[in-house]
């Protein structure tokens, strides 16, 4: 009948705009990281449109959330917990096999990966006493959060990278439109902060999940974006997919707040600048490009887009991890 004709044809038309040609099908996985126990819960994320920013009137505000304006994303799977102890140092302490895992040479060239910068071994104790199973890492630079990506997409064969601020903020707000996803109550059980950290970093995963099912978007550890921090780039942003593209090494921005700060600092609006001060304490010369010596409050989570990016793409964005070797 042509009634169920046209039924057929629209199911079939919402089905295409669900699924767009090569796409994988779009549903949260579990990525386990080669010759390890090790594996990264992944969150899918379905793009759409939102309003980045905060209002004037929100508690806590600085001028440079705004002003707010409305900014589309695409589809992306986002970590559902910060990286841990335990899975940036399989990065870290990696041997020699580790280099004969990586994916085949062919898949290699499809990430734009030649090779895998390794991180130097810390030398002191980098979670400053906070603990590590369990616990998210910290005190890593931008840098060697992009190296961490980078490594990842070679083991594994998926591209990985750091979110955009935009995302970030998308993945925060979880469809809300209130200063926390939580909306003004319950605080303790979806923040750590400095109301409730006693003075240290919590367990990934040890606070309720936002709506979209990610935890510790609201304090923990301040989490890297991919973004140039610059106060006036939102008066100016584009409304597709916005992203600020490095072109100095200070200062980027981290995203969420941490233990070390107040609630208001772990508003999804509210931007973090980096600093070479960061560094402050690091004896070396030149100082370290992957550790940090004062900033045990910044960590990281990694998406990965549903719609993998041609190897150009991806080579630029490697090309972006400009090496940091401080002030």
């Amino acid at each position: 009948m042509p009634t169920n004709r046209a039924l057929i044809l629209a199911l079939a038309l919402v089905g295409l705009a669900n699924t767009p040609a090569g796409a994988e099908e779009f549903t949260a996985f579990v990525q386990p990281i080669p010759d390890s126990e090790q594996d990264i819960s992944m969150v899918a994320v379905t793009g759409g449109s939102f309003v980045m920013g905060s209002p004037e009137s929100e508690t806590g505000r600085q001028d440079w959330e705004g002003p707010q304006h409305r900014v589309t994303v695409g589809d992306f799977f986002i970590g559902k917990y910060e990286i841990n102890w335990q899975q940036y140092e399989l990065f870290v302490y990696r041997d020699e096999d580790s280099f004969n895992s990586l994916v085949d040479p062919a898949t290699l060239a499809g990430l734009a990966i030649d090779g895998v910068t390794g991180a130097t071994s810390p030398y002191v104790e980098m979670s400053f006493g906070m603990g590590k199973e369990g616990f998210p890492a910290v005190n890593v630079t931008h840098y060697a959060a992009l190296q961490y990506a980078r490594w990842l997409s070679a083991k594994t064969g998926r591209f990985y990278r750091l979110p955009t601020e935009a995302e970030w903020e998308y993945a925060c707000r979880a469809g809300t439109s209130t200063a926390m996803s939580f909306g003004s109550d319950a605080a303790d059980k979806y923040a750590v902060t400095t109301d409730n950290s006693e003075e240290k970093y919590a367990r990934t995963g040890s606070r309720d999940a936002n709506p979209w099912g990610i935890h510790d978007m609201h304090g923990n550890v301040a989490e890297w974006t991919m973004d140039q921090f610059d106060p006036a780039f939102y008066a100016t942003s584009p409304g597709g997919n916005p992203y600020n593209r490095p072109t100095e090494l200070y200062p980027r921005v981290a995203r969420g707040g941490s233990w070390a700060q107040p609630l208001e600092h772990a508003r999804c609006a509210a931007r973090l600048p980096s600093a070479a001060n960061w560094k402050e304490r690091d004896p070396q010369i030149p100082k370290s490009r992957w550790w940090l010596t004062n900033a045990p409050f910044v960590g990281f989570r990694l998406v990965s887009p549903r719609v993998q990016p041609p190897a150009a793409e991806i080579q630029r964005y490697w090309l972006e991890a400009i090496e940091d070797y401080g002030i």
